[in-house]
This record gives structure tokens, C-alpha cells and sequence, in this order.
């Protein structure tokens, strides 16, 4: 039986922050979330990506004329479809931001068509996926990153990331406060948005490693996949190397992963094209034996880490936290420090709060 796309929506949300917020590399003030609703039969897939109002333009005028008619339920054909579609566009950024919210939409329908939440039409391998608390702005004084990685334990996760690069000098004072205002107990990340050299890593990499950091994400820039090697290689055993959050489609995380680049690959569904993306990277992070954890979006990730043998966990990121529980009904709450799919409830489990997300409206 086929079930024919007949209508696309499309809309645009810039929500401000909390507080103003910066990393090693960028400052921001707001997020914007694209939402994308395809409908077939008596259900509507929602979907969404993190990123600019060009891709909303993009599904509106390029993709939605390309899959409206087509079956809801052949998820792989509409993500080829669109693919080939911006060939000359340009697949990577804001086209393939699309297509993942498009894509994510497809597989939340086809799971509603069948009645079946989205985990356990992928096929579970586990009930639950555990989470880190991630946030920590460099923009934050000391007192507001020691209470916010202190919530977080409190709420019983195992595991924060806070950001570090803006101010060098200070990085090892800022990771030495948020040590102490977790305890010994929890592992603690950060997160250099590649903002140091790699002769820079390489030191930071060892001061870090006497204050218990157990992950350092993207020491040097993501498109430098040598300087990431070489930090990997000096790096302590027990320090992971995480790069992939800018990875817009599978071919990105086989040139990372062939290059040895890091110890954990970093996929976004909002990115890369997609949970068929999604699926597709892992797998060829699975086939070197390589862990993936789920770059931000918690709630759109939940469900495809939980079908995942290769998913080690998914970052629980304070600005979509705050969007999704916005925008959406059905956001999953943190239980033990892991995100557990609801099964009572049909596809990514989500409903859209349009009246509420107006406001927000771009």
C-alpha cells in the first residue's frame, strides 16, 4: 500500500538565548529552528534541522515540489530525490540542513503510518541512551558554569561538556573550577570548537588530563584532519579525540574516519542529510570500530541512538533543550542520566505547538 505525500509545511523559529552565549570560535544570541511537517494518509511527520531561514526556502521551493505525490513510506528514494536535486546548488550546508529536516519528517511519518514508534520501527538494541549535560559557555562566569554542570549532576547524569578556546589563559582555571564543582565521580569534557593550533592541543591536552578530562572535542579546527591525528596520537588513552558535528553527509565521516583522525565520531541528524545520513555514518564508523555519539538535539536523536549498536551517547545541549520544550510536546524528560523513548507514543513521539512557536516566527 502506498501513502501519498500530499501536503508540506514549512516555518521558521528564532528563539533567544537564555543568556548570551559564545564557544571557542562564535558568539550567538539566538537559535534559529527550521520545522518541517509532511503529511500522507491521516498522519504528519515532523522533522527539523538548527540552522538559517535558507534552508526553509530550500524545502519550499526545491524539495516540496520534488516529493509532494510521492510514497511516504519510500524514505530512501525521496532522500536520493533530493540529493541529486542540488547538485549544482551545493550539497553541503544549508541544502543538506534541509533535506535532514525533510528526511527526519519522513522516517517520524512512516512510523506514524504504522502505528509504531520510531525506535522500534528502526529496531531497538537497548531501552535507553545515555546523555551528557552540555553547555558551559566560555561566556559564563565561573559561578554560572559550576552551577550548571552541578545541575546536571543533580539530575543524575554521569557526564558534562563545557566550552573552552576563547581565552587560552584561562581555560585551565575554568576547567579546574568545573572539576571541583562536579566531584571526581563524573567525567568531565570539553569542547575547543577548534579553536587552538595543534602545538596548542597537544599541551592543553596533557594540563587537561591531570584535572580528569576525558573528551576533548575538536581540539584544532574539524577540516584538519591531520592536526586532529596528531592530537589523538599524543593525547593520553584516556582522553577521547570527538570530531563530525559539521560533517553534512556520509562521504565526510568516511574521509575522517579513513584518515584516523579521531577515538568517537560526533553525527548530527540535523546535518547530515538526515536520519537516513545519520544511519548511513554510522555504519561506516561501526564497520572500523569506531563510537558515534549524537551531536545535540536530543529529542530528534533519542530514538535512532537507541537502534544503534555503535552509539555510545547523545550530548544533552542546554539551547535545543530549551527550543524543543518550546516548540514541542512529548519531549523526553532525563531519567537516570539516560533518555528513554516514550512506546505509548506513535513516530518520534512529538506534537508541534504552533500557537506557541508563532511568537517566535522568522
Amino acid at each position: 500500500m502506498e501513502y501519498p505525500i500530499h501536503r508540506i509545511d514549512v516555518s521558521s523559529h528564532m528563539i533567544p538565548t537564555d543568556f548570551h552565549e559564545s564557544d571557542g570560535t562564535f558568539e550567538w544570541d539566538s537559535t534559529t529552528i527550521i520545522v518541517v511537517e509532511v503529511f500522507a494518509g491521516d498522519a504528519v511527520g515532523i522533522g527539523y534541522t538548527y540552522g538559517d531561514v535558507t534552508s526553509a526556502r530550500l524545502v519550499d521551493r526545491v524539495f516540496s515540489p520534488l516529493i509532494l505525490g510521492a510514497d511516504a513510506l519510500a524514505t530512501t528514494a525521496c532522500w536520493t530525490l533530493m540529493r541529486h536535486a542540488v547538485r549544482n546548488v551545493g550539497r553541503p550546508g544549508i541544502a543538506s540542513m534541509a533535506i535532514s529536516a525533510i528526511d527526519s519528517a519522513l522516517w517520524d511519518l512512516k512510523a506514524r503510518l504504522f502505528g509504531v514508534p520510531l525506535v522500534d520501527l528502526f529496531g531497538a538494541v537497548r531501552n535507553g541512551i545515555p546523555i551528557y549535560g552540555s553547555g558551559g559557555f566560555t561566556s559564563y562566569s565561573i559561578q554560572q558554569l559550576e552551577a550548571q554542570l552541578r545541575g546536571w549532576v543533580n539530575q543524575g547524569m554521569a557526564r558534562v561538556k563545557m566550552k573552552i578556546g576563547r581565552n587560552p589563559a584561562e581555560d585551565v582555571q575554568r576547567v579546574r573550577a568545573a572539576r571541583a564543582a562536579v566531584g571526581p565521580g563524573v567525567e568531565l569534557f570539553v569542547d575547543a570548537n577548534g579553536a587552538y593550533s595543534v602545538k596548542q592541543a597537544i599541551r592543553f591536552s596533557k594540563e587537561f588530563d591531570q584535572l580528569g578530562v576525558t573528551w576533548f572535542e575538536e581540539p584544532v579546527s574539524s577540516d584538519d584532519l591531520d592536526g586532529l591525528r596528531l592530537v589523538r596520537q599524543r593525547a593520553t588513552p584516556g582522553m577521547d579525540i570527538a570530531a563530525g558535528e559539521y560533517g553534512f553527509e556520509p562521504e565526510y565521516f568516511r574521509r575522517m574516519l579513513d584518515a584516523q583522525s579521531v577515538d568517537v565520531v560526533q553525527v548530527d541528524a540535523t546535518r547530515c542529510q538526515g536520519i537516513t545520513g545519520f544511519i548511513q555514518s554510522a555504519t561506516l564508523a561501526d564497520v572500523q570500530h569506531i563510537p558515534i555519539s549524537a551531536h545535540t538535539a536530543p529529542s530528534l536523536h533519542a530514538h535512532v541512538c537507541c537502534a544503534l549498536p555503535g552509539a555510545r551517547h547523545l550530548e544533552y545541549f542546554h539551547d535545543h533543550v530549551r527550543v524543543e520544550e518550546m516548540l514541542f510536546e512529548g519531549v523526553l524528560q532525563p531519567v537516570n542520566g539516560m533518555l528513554v523513548p516514550d512506546r505509548s507514543r506513535p513516530g518520534n513521539g512529538l506534537e508541534f505547538k504552533r500557537s506557541d512557536a508563532a511568537r517566535y516566527a522568522a
